[in-house]
């Protein structure tokens, strides 16, 4: 009898493919709803020719190859009504239409369409330069926050400093209404704001500076606690960033200049034929610092400030800052809440005030 298995794992959200031997497929299909496909193989299309074997064969020969195909499939009705042969009036199902209906009740009963305000243009995290006015990561970290934290804040007349992880920011902000739901898709983590007062602004400013080039030895643990951190959320973005680095420096400028392709994902695997169905350019890829602030203060560097951060980086933040100093050894205990703002609702009261 001739059985094919297919395995179900964790994945790094690129488009990847290899083949470890002649009858076997290794798959990554992308991230969330960005790529899908026909069958339920971790979001794409996976065909297998199993004909050629015989189990019943006994001499030791060695079994044909299993010829496969792949697909990466856009995530849009007309794709799929095209890989599923279906007209537009007949594409629709009953269970695909309450399913509609259920992710519709879902929105109206979270207000997920309250809308804050209308974002000028777009913000996005690795397509623009940082710091820059297309940066969402400036954005969040320049403005919205140290606006926002400072609303109903006694202690908004204290200089500070705003440290961030630049991984707090998950997807591009796009001009036009901005709503709860893009709040909640472009900034989802709910992290605390926590402050340490009294700190120099020059001890602040190379908190930031060695938060993103610590020594070899500080660096390995911080970098290995981190992504096992992330890794452990299902935040896979250093992988994910590096795919797509490496696809704009393949060919992006040259086939964006071309200007007859939309941008989207580029694959280049290593299992043989097309992979992608929809040609596309790169797009544009800018690294971003790990560590990001919010502007400096304007103040002396021996100027006590309130050095604010958030909670999740708040013993990466604090070995550091017990590494550049030996006044005293700080822990998380000598951290206060600085606000009761969390980080999945700045964006949201920044965009009432400055979007309207």
């Amino acid at each position: 009898m001739t059985e094919a298995y297919e395995g179900y794992q964790g994945h790094t959200h690129i488009r990847d493919c290899v083949q470890l031997d002649g009858r076997s497929m290794s798959l990554e299909s992308g991230r969330y709803m960005e790529t899908v496909g026909r069958t339920l193989s971790v979001g794409c299309v996976l065909a297998a020719k199993l004909d050629g074997y015989n189990s019943t064969k006994n001499d030791g020969s060695k079994p044909e190859d299993i010829k496969f195909s792949r697909r990466y499939l856009d995530p849009n009705r007309v794709t799929y009504e095209y890989h599923t042969r279906k007209e537009e009036t007949e594409f629709d199902t009953k269970s695909g239409e309450s399913i509609t209906a259920g992710l519709k009740a879902l929105a109206a009963a979270f207000n997920l369409d309250f809308l804050f305000g209308t974002a000028p243009h777009d913000y996005t995290i690795s397509r623009n330069h940082y710091p820059s006015e297309g940066s969402s990561l400036s954005l969040y970290a320049a403005e919205a926050a140290p606006a926002v934290l400072a609303i109903n804040n006694s202690r908004a007349s204290i200089p500070n400093l705003i440290i961030f992880n630049s991984g707090i920011q998950r997807f591009d902000i796009y001009a036009g209404p901005f709503t709860r739901n893009d709040q909640l898709t472009a900034s989802p983590f709910v992290d605390k704001f926590l402050y340490i007062p009294g700190i120099k602004l020059s001890l602040a400013n190379a908190v930031l500076a060695s938060l993103n080039n610590p020594g070899a030895g500080t660096r390995r643990s911080l970098t290995e606690e981190r992504e096992a951190t992330e890794y452990g959320l299902g935040n896979i973005d250093r992988r994910y960033k590096q795919w797509l680095r490496g696809m704009d420096r393949r060919h992006g400028a040259e086939k964006r200049t071309a200007q007859n392709l939309t941008l989207g994902y580029v694959t280049n695997d290593s299992c043989p034929g097309m992979g992608d169905d929809t040609l596309h350019a790169p797009m544009p890829f800018f690294d971003v610092p790990d560590f990001i602030s919010s502007n400096s203060p304007a103040v002396s560097d021996d100027t006590p400030i309130d050095l604010v951060f958030l909670d999740f980086i708040g013993s990466q933040l604090i070995q550091i800052l017990n590494t550049l100093q030996r006044e005293k050894v700080y822990t998380m205990a000598d951290a206060d809440l600085y606000t009761s703002v969390l980080t999945n609702e700045v964006l949201g009261i920044y965009a009432q005030s400055a979007w309207n």
